[in-house]
């Protein structure tokens, strides 16, 4: 509009430049959209969410006095604000005082601009802190008040009424010395009504969140067999057919249990209820219908994935709706060393896959996203963000309501909310607002590391992404490479921090493995959502679809293993916030030394080959670089923590492995290194899992002739994996018994325990270790396995008992244990006395008085926990031990 140039007023500014039309004043029923069309980064929202987020996160168990009293300061404070501004009044501006000049309008307007925001943003602020104090203090109030905690400090048998909140899921503990703890399974659950067992008091209605440990006890059932891929599979695992696994959320229960305090503080429940898994439980209250749906959906997708090969079998489900009870340790290992394990844990980038078929591409948002099917069906945008939230609760149904699932949730929600009212602002503000949200709803997320992960990924897809995707194709990067490239190094740099402080561990392969792990998301998880839709109505289709999801999905789990067996694909990191924030401010150094590097291609060429190098570790440049390992080397003590795991030299990359140790990692990367791609035999000595776990590390991409195992089969959980693992790959298993001896180029070995049947039976499975004595050219080796002081001492009153004086190596019984038969270690007189054992182990390995003892007979004695692998070059007087 123009004013007359004699107006008091002055001329008038200059008017903006028309924008075109948008949504309803658009004239058209599917709108308009422009790349002008959006504002700036709306940020208004994100200091009340980050208030509100640190608010909950401390006042969780905070005391209430000191909650009440926050509370009380934070909404006076904002009193005082409010009205400090209705009594100035929206119009006014303070009259100049004596002596002072009157601003010039200009700062007068500047002034009143910036006082009003600040002042709103500080009330905004406190009001949402106030709020989740609130909220926090009654959450944390009812998980430590009540019957249940106070029952739970009594270990008391009660009689619970509880409705289960989460789905059943077998747990995944860790090894104990030689065993796996018993298997059980983990279920959360709401208390509701709770009365000590037996009667005498009566019962109490209370809501209190609790853990259901299932727990299989000692028992060990016959091998359930299960038809997969058209061969029969053993199942080894007593949780399987538990009928704990079937149940559903929102199902009732009546239980009788054991309430114990949780182990550590400041969590989400109030007790764990212990439950065998014989016991019986009542159900008081089908589950809910949607759940029923669900479970119906769930299932079906696990049935129609039955005949695919292992990997695909375990991880589709895992990928679409976040099932990840098939999936193997290992595997999991594997997800996890390389970043990978966000993709099994339902998240956003699900939620956004099945939008984007509805909305289009997310990338196009803010431009045009009405390019998918909605146009296509002639849908309005607001009949698109009906549809669009019937999806995104269907979809939070189906996953769970884990934290990913949540935020995903929570954003899509406001976006579909910004999408049908017309205001697309920005992505950003439905983040804050999702957070605010969530964590008013539910304020245990503010403590849950996946909460933290999954916001900080979406916050630097939505800040740090898009400059770098910029920057990348201003250096003519291809632009799929570009946003590729930029997402996947913008979520590893905000994210890196916190996976440090959970994995003591950095990873180096997290970003390629990301990239190439990128395509094969979409397609796996639009065909299994397909799949999952299908299978109750035409299973047979629903299996079609699932095969084709295997292809991706087969990949997904290609990367990731291959990431994580690189030597080189991690270096560890100091665990604690301290180390997080020293990786923040080297990441800040990469992130500023690789800008310069941009501008530079020959230099960033060599960097890149260098990290290349660093990461795949070629055993000959490693070899060159770290004489790693010796040339000549005869027998190699792998290190792999609390447990043994030996190689025996056959030749030019072949390999006798005696044991495979506790971690299949640990030990593939220690015949990685040293180049062991055949092996004619592997022997393990007995069941225990520190000599057994490992074993699918041995068999990775190598050519194994056969497994050789002791007779005794205990621990049966352990027999049965070896059994399953070996009918699996088509390897024969055999039996070793004393007398028996074998050749494989110049390398001989005699078994010389246990001894054949009809002997006794061993007091247990050490006493059952498979013993051998090798040669190698003029070397003599003598193995003990984890042989105890009875089993050791019948062996040298053996017919084997003369071959054993004056060995040169010998591999210490039971990881150098004080249970040693002195007898036995004055005839052996080792000149080499090697022991394999985990730094700090719990246990005390090895025994000061062993290894002074064989030091006193004069052995050179050398162990893992402190001089890490270790090899044997050479024989006679050139006998040497080198460390890796």
């Amino acid at each position: 509009m123009n004013r007359d140039p004699g107006d008091p007023r002055g001329p008038a500014a200059p008017e903006p430049p028309a924008r075109p039309a948008v949504h309803a004043a658009s004239g058209t029923r599917l709108g308009a959209s422009h790349p002008r069309q959006e504002g700036p980064a709306d940020l208004r929202l994100v200091p009340p969410a980050l208030a509100a987020w640190a608010t909950a996160a401390l006042a969780l168990d905070a005391p209430t006095r000191r909650v009440t009293g926050f509370v009380i300061v934070c909404l006076a404070t904002a009193a005082a604000l409010l009205l400090g501004r209705r009594r100035r009044g929206p119009g006014r501006t303070p009259a100049p005082s004596a002596g002072r000049l009157p601003a010039s309008p200009a700062q007068g307007s500047r002034a009143f601009a910036g006082r009003p925001w600040a002042r709103a943003s500080v009330t905004a602020v406190l009001l949402a802190a106030a709020a989740a104090a609130v909220v926090a203090g009654l959450h944390g109030a009812d998980v430590r008040r009540g019957p249940v905690p106070a029952l739970a400090r009594q270990y008391a048998t009660v009689t619970a009424e509880v409705e289960l909140t989460s789905d059943p899921r077998p747990a995944r503990p860790r090894m104990r010395g030689g065993r796996m703890p018993p298997p059980s399974v983990l279920i959360h659950a709401e208390v509701r009504r709770v009365e000590r067992a037996g009667g005498g008091t009566a019962a109490v209605t209370t809501r209190a969140p609790v853990l259901l440990l299932v727990s299989a006890g000692t028992q060990q059932p016959g091998l359930a067999e299960s038809t997969s891929g058209g061969e029969r599979r053993a199942s080894v695992d007593p949780t399987r057919h538990s009928p704990w696994l079937g149940l559903l959320p929102s199902t009732r229960l009546r239980v009788t249990a054991r309430l114990t305090p949780p182990l550590t503080g400041g969590d989400r429940i109030a007790a764990v209820l212990r439950i065998q898994d014989r016991a019986a439980f009542e159900v008081v209250a089908q589950p809910s219908g949607p759940q029923r749906l669900a479970g119906r959906l769930r299932a079906g997708l696990r049935e129609a994935t039955d005949d695919l090969p292992a990997d695909a079998r375990a991880l589709l489900p895992g990928l679409v709706v976040g099932d990840t009870s098939r999936i193997t340790p290992e595997l999991d290992e594997a997800f996890k060393a390389t970043d990978l394990a966000h993709t099994l844990a339902v998240s956003g980038s699900n939620l956004t896959i099945l939008l984007a078929l509805l909305v289009g591409p997310p990338g196009l948002a803010r431009y045009a996203e009405r390019r998918g099917l909605a146009p296509r069906l002639g849908l309005t945008l607001r009949g698109t963000a009906l549809i669009g939230a019937v999806l995104t609760l269907g979809f939070v149904v189906l996953c769970r309501p884990d934290p990913s699932v949540l935020r995903a949730a929570a954003c899509g929600a406001v976006a579909l909310l910004a999408l049908a009212t017309g205001r697309r602002r920005s992505l950003l503000p439905a983040l804050a607002t999702a957070v605010l949200l969530l964590v008013l709803y539910d304020p245990w997320l503010s403590r849950s590391y996946g909460f933290l992960l999954s916001v900080l990924a979406t916050g630097a897809l939505l800040t740090l992404a898009p400059r770098w995707s910029a920057a990348l194709r201003r250096r003519r990067v291809p632009a799929p490479l570009a946003e590729a490239l930029a997402a996947a190094a913008a979520a590893q740099a905000l994210c890196a921090p916190v996976v440090a402080v959970l994995s003591s561990r950095v990873s180096l392969v997290a970003v390629p493995c990301n990239l190439l792990a990128e395509a094969a998301i979409a397609p796996a998880t639009v065909l299994g959502f397909m799949a999952l839709a299908t299978a109750p109505v035409a299973m047979p289709v629903a299996k079609v679809l699932a095969w084709c999801a295997s292809w991706p999905t087969g990949w997904l789990a290609k990367v990731a293993r291959t990431g994580a067996a690189q030597p080189g694909g991690g270096v560890d990191w100091p665990g604690s916030w301290t180390g997080a924030l020293l990786l923040g401010l080297v990441t800040v150094a990469a992130v500023l030394a690789g800008r310069w590097l941009l501008t530079r291609p020959w230099l960033c060429a060599l960097c890149g080959a260098l990290l290349l190098l660093v990461i795949v570790q070629p055993p000959p440049l490693t070899r060159v670089i770290t004489g790693w390992p010796p040339p000549g080397w005869r027998f190699a003590m792998c290190d792999v923590g609390q447990g043994d795991a030996t190689v025996l030299a056959a030749g030019r990359g072949t390999g006798v492995v005696v044991d495979a140790g506790p971690d299949a990692t640990l030990v593939d990367r220690c015949l990685r290194t040293l180049g062991i791609t055949r092996i004619p035999l592997v022997v393990l000595t007995h069941f225990h899992a520190d000599h057994v776990a490992g074993l699918r590390g041995v068999l990775r991409g190598r050519a194994v002739g056969a497994i050789a195992t002791t007779g005794y089969e205990e621990p049966a959980q352990q027999a049965g994996f070896v059994r399953k693992e070996a009918s699996d790959r088509g390897i024969p298993l055999i039996r070793a018994v004393a007398g028996e001896e074998r050749r494989t180029g110049e390398l001989t070995w005699q078994v010389l325990w246990p001894p054949p049947p009809p002997a006794p039976d061993p007091e247990g499975p050490n006493d059952a270790s498979v013993t051998l004595l090798v040669r190698s050219g003029g070397l003599r080796m003598l193995l003990l396995g984890d042989l105890e002081p009875p089993a050791q001492q019948r062996l040298l009153h053996s017919p084997a008992g003369a071959r054993l004086a004056d060995v040169d190596v010998l591999k210490v019984a039971h990881h150098g244990s004080a249970y040693q038969n002195p007898e036995l270690l004055r005839v052996a007189a080792p000149r080499v006395a090697l022991i394999s054992c985990g730094a700090d182990n719990p246990y005390g390995h090895p025994s000061p008085a062993t290894v002074a003892a064989l030091r006193a007979q004069g052995a050179v004695v050398l162990r893992t926990d402190r001089d890490g692998a270790l090899a044997v070059t050479g024989e006679g007087a050139g006998l040497r031990v080198a460390r890796g």
